[in-house]
């Protein structure tokens, strides 16, 4: 998996091909900061698919357009469709588990 910063000008051609797993953050946040160590960890063992991080303060607009309350937020995106979500941390071996349950 690569790990590739996404803007409000880039995502939909970011998420519409394949297992796309979008992290929505913010710098400040320290749970987004333990996820972070966790997405990098995910990179090294899988190859399939990518995760696209947001910076919420930056893309206010795309973080509205879904929803988003509170962070970190995971979801999970198909060939561009949402298929599910996640909030909160979460360790590298329960994301592991959610991609494989979302295959």
């Amino acid at each position: 998996m690569e790990i590739i910063h996404g803007s409000e000008d880039n995502f939909d051609n970011l998420i519409n091909n394949g297992i796309v797993l979008v992290d929505f953050y913010a710098d400040w946040c320290g749970p987004c900061r333990m996820l972070a160590t966790q997405l990098e960890a995910l990179t090294n063992e899988r190859n399939e698919g990518k995760i696209v991080k947001i910076n919420v303060d930056e893309a206010q607009e795309l973080a509205k357009k879904y929803g988003i309350m509170s962070i970190p937020a995971l979801m999970l995106f198909k060939d561009g469709k949402l298929i599910d979500n996640k909030l909160g941390y979460m360790p590298k071996e329960l994301i592991t588990n959610w991609l494989e349950e979302n295959k």
